[in-house]
């Protein structure tokens, strides 16, 4: 059976890892993916979350490769910027969202924390985390095994660097066969499969299952199957990002997490790799014009460059999704499926999480696409909307009121009922595990928990405050003895990056 994963980058060499190493051992699959040599890849997704060390141990890359050939940093966390209304006497609003989760021994400490009068940020009083990140330090040590975190991590990376190891893996580990070609049209068949794809030298390559990853175009998926975009942006309103690449020298500290600071119409990503940081200036158009942009983004980087250095690049962003994600025997993971703005990393994550589930049973037949497509499709329906409801979250709860995007973003009445039926319970009684019953979250209760109380939303907890206060005082000088503990022993940053680029990383 013949595999086709049509686009590299990220999402396409991802994909085609998975598959590749998952059919390992059955002969009868192969693997193809076909890259066109014309078109670039859009290659501005720099933030993962941890589940991407699991993928990549699993289809066999070595975490010292990351970062040895793709300028990796360890990311722990984001750090939001101003997407409060801030005080005179506040200079910024910050809160982090953590890696690690605020439950140590599995003990809520919110109550805790509000009978305390939450005289400290939440995760700084629920997880040991913060005050690594706060002290810009690494997750781990130089000792410890690769995989392996001290605290919970991810990276930030060069994409193109990112996608070059994966093909280079894919194509000398995995025996995927590499074809560079652009795939201008497709035959199908009388039940509308697709039988093959016609090149522009007028090759024809036949296949049983096709994978678009052809990014925004969904060459497969959109344009020649025509399955339907469901148009999300009167939810997220920015549809626009500016993009710059900005050198640093060596002694510049390197934060161990994605800072993401708001402005009057979106936010700006700000990622440090080992030579340079990846900033992005998001924004809507509908309340702030180019100009403007251009403007406020040159402001926001500084004396870190030039006039004549400030060159960005303009990606016009569409939010929303495909009606449905697998049809036929056709799939279409990475920017294909969708695209929501990469406040969370979710760009990544979501690919991932679809090349592991297309792997993970992937069909011998017609017979089994048709039952493994509803599987695929209801749960990734699910994710994407889940995902979109969660980056929502952040905007209407901010108490902005300095532009109308703030404002507009409040209106609830645009929200998904689940997220104002959640928001009206929340504010009587703090989230719980059950209010997060399926298993196909992408984002968690934990999560949440991060979000809500670091935009300082209000619930009540009476009912839970006195339950376990002992045991909660028990954990919370835990936390504290923790945060010690890794404060004086964990390395920064950028000297455990110089450690791993001159011995390393032990294995496991």
């Amino acid at each position: 059976m013949k595999l086709i994963v049509v686009g590299g980058g990220t999402a396409g060499w991802l994909t085609a890892c998975h598959l590749a190493k998952s059919l390992e051992n059955s002969p009868e699959y192969s693997v193809t993916l076909i890259e066109s040599p014309n078109i670039p890849i859009i290659g501005v997704g720099e933030g993962t979350v941890p589940s991407i060390r699991d993928s990549l141990k699993t289809i066999g890359i070595s975490e010292q490769e990351i970062f040895q050939k793709c300028d990796a940093t360890f990311k722990q966390s984001i750090k939001f910027i101003n997407w409060r209304h801030r005080e005179k006497s506040e200079s910024i609003h910050f809160y982090h969202h953590l890696f690690d989760y605020p439950l140590p021994s599995g003990v809520d400490l919110y109550p805790l924390w509000k009978v305390e009068g939450q005289q400290e940020p939440y995760a700084s009083f629920v997880a040991p985390q913060y005050s690594v990140c706060e002290n810009g330090l690494a997750p781990k040590l130089i000792t410890t095994p690769e995989y392996k975190g001290i605290t919970s991590y991810a990276y930030h990376f060069d994409a193109h660097k990112f996608a070059d190891l994966l093909r280079n893996h894919g194509v000398k580990r995995l025996n995927i066969e590499h074809i560079k070609a652009d795939v201008e049209s497709i035959n199908k068949d009388s039940e509308g499969y697709i039988e093959s794809l016609i090149c522009q030298d007028e090759s024809i390559i036949t296949g049983d299952l096709f994978v678009d990853c052809t990014g925004f175009n969904s060459f497969l998926m959109g344009q020649q199957l025509g399955i339907p975009f469901v148009d999300k942006s009167d939810l997220l309103f920015t549809d626009k990002a500016l993009t710059m690449q900005v050198p640093t020298t060596e002694n510049e500290d390197i934060p161990p997490y994605t800072l993401s600071t708001a402005h009057q119409a979106g936010w700006i990503w700000d990622i440090a790799l080992t030579t340079r940081r990846g900033v992005g200036f998001v924004y809507s158009s509908r309340h702030m014009d180019e100009e403007t942009a251009r403007l406020k983004f040159r402001a926001y980087l500084g004396e870190s460059i030039t006039d004549e250095q400030f060159t960005p690049r303009k990606i016009d962003m569409k939010v929303g999704r495909r009606e449905k994600f697998w049809h036929k025997n056709c799939v279409a993971i990475g920017l294909s499926q969708g695209f929501v703005e990469p406040l969370e990393a979710t760009a990544i994550l979501i690919s991932d999480l679809s090349a592991r589930l297309l792997a993970q049973r992937v069909p011998k037949n017609r017979q089994e696409m048709e039952a493994l497509s509803t599987r695929f499709n209801n749960r990734l329906v699910y994710g994407w909307d889940k995902v979109l409801e969660f980056i929502k979250l952040h905007y209407a709860l901010s108490d902005r009121k300095d532009s109308a995007f703030w404002t507009d973003n409040r209106d609830l009445s645009l929200c998904s009922n689940n997220i104002k039926d959640m928001l009206a319970l929340w504010s009587h009684q703090p989230p719980v595990k059950e209010d997060f019953f399926s298993k196909f979250e992408v984002f968690d209760y934990e999560n949440y928990l991060y979000i809500l109380f670091g935009m300082d939303f209000q619930t009540g907890s009476e009912h839970r405050q006195g339950q376990n206060l002992s045991m909660e005082m028990k954990c919370r000088e835990q936390v504290k003895s923790a945060s010690k503990h890794f404060c004086d022993n964990l390395e920064e940053h950028r000297t455990l990056l110089n450690k791993i680029a001159e011995f390393g990383i032990q294995k496991s």
